[in-house]
């Protein structure tokens, strides 16, 4: 995932980007009277700072507990797992009353959350299910699988395909996120629950025979990686064929994969990019959809995410349970976490200005 940091707009980015932006972690509270926090200090274990979205996610978070007169310790892992392990050893061993963690891998984190746990630490597990441990405590996350079924019914739709107006076949080519995110499951089976009835009619070709989930992930999110992928793709499957359709999970990869279809002659008025979906409204993409590149993203509004998860801390540390609205769906391997989960929305070229620049999300500066 590629960062922009200049494009970031949310509303209270800038209460803490200066401290975010100094090195790996900030620490700092609130001396406001009468604020709930206290003395209360929370750990926020982000996975890297190499996506707008996750320095959004940490510093929206750390400004809203900040704003509840909390202390903070917020540090970015930078897709290195041994480090956010330390991170977080470090965070209980300093005494942090409650951690909100995003994983960068889910299931590495068993042995620091029973350290946690050994000292009553409780542990939100934010957007990036933690799996294998049964010290998890509360999950803050959107609709994953609608998340992949908003793409593929997307395609569809654009495709023709929905409403019957045509009949294929197409050309479709699927991409997933990183293998050790439990989110890819999610958005994966909501795409492919999606468009397997057509792929089965043959109305949907994948011309690589590429569809399973193992066959087509994207470790840590990369671009790169996934430019790499569509390159082989394109030359292995494509020669004398066009893609139609691009599955792509995420704007990074989806920026990947449309600069290996710019090197295969994609992008012009003879030979049109296909459609190519994405997710988290990531500046780059954004401009993208309104130049006609990039077709769709999905858009997930981290204000709203970060201010859950934050809820839920604070409901843990005055010994109330926090507010859930879902208490089956999301089985880390040991447990049931109970979860609040919150839409996602699909966004396009005809949409964009309402729901990302008029809700303030983005600003329409960032998107000349």
């Amino acid at each position: 995932m590629r960062t922009r940091r200049a494009a970031l707009a949310v509303t209270a980015v800038s209460l803490v980007l200066s401290l975010a932006a100094c090195g790996q972690s900030s620490e700092g509270g609130s001396k406001d009277e009468g604020k709930s926090g206290g003395d209360s200090t929370v750990g926020i274990a982000m996975p890297t700072k190499s996506s707008e979205r996750w320095i959004a996610d940490g510093s929206n978070i750390e400004a809203q507990f900040k704003k509840l007169g909390y202390k903070t310790n917020l540090q970015y892992g930078e897709d290195d797992v041994a480090q956010q392990v330390n991170q977080i050893e470090n965070m209980i061993t300093k005494g942090v009353d409650v951690l909100v963690i995003a994983a960068i891998d889910g299931r590495a984190l068993s042995d620091v959350l029973q350290q946690a746990a050994d000292k009553n630490i409780k542990v939100i597990s934010y957007d990036r299910l933690i799996l294998g441990t049964k010290n998890v405590d509360y999950y803050a996350s959107f609709d994953n699988e609608k998340v992949g079924v908003l793409q593929a019914t997307y395609l569809l739709e654009k495709l023709g395909l929905a409403d019957g107006s045509k009949k294929g076949p197409f050309n479709i080519e699927l991409f997933a996120g990183s293998p050790d995110d439990n989110n890819t499951r999610y958005f994966f089976d909501g795409a492919m629950k999606t468009l397997q009835p057509y792929i089965d009619k043959k109305q949907l070709v994948v011309q690589s025979g590429q569809t399973k989930l193992e066959q087509v992930t994207t470790l840590r999110w990369d671009g790169g990686t996934a430019q790499k992928r569509m390159d082989n793709l394109l030359t292995g499957s494509y020669s004398s064929k066009s893609v139609d359709a691009v599955l792509s999970p995420y704007d990074g990869i989806s920026i990947g994969i449309l600069s290996a279809l710019k090197s295969g002659g994609y992008g012009t008025s003879k030979k049109p990019y296909p459609l190519v979906t994405g997710q988290d409204a990531e500046v780059a993409s954004v401009k993208s959809i309104i130049a006609g590149g990039q077709t769709m993203t999905v858009y997930k509004d981290t204000r709203a995410l970060a201010q859950q998860a934050v809820q839920m801390a604070d409901a843990v540390l005055k010994d109330k349970k926090p507010e859930v609205n879902d208490e089956k769906t999301y089985n880390n391997e040991v447990k049931v976490v109970p979860a609040y989960l919150l839409n996602p929305v699909s966004v396009d070229k005809t949409n964009y200005q309402k729901e990302l620049v008029d809700s303030g999300y983005l600003k329409a500066s960032d998107l000349k």
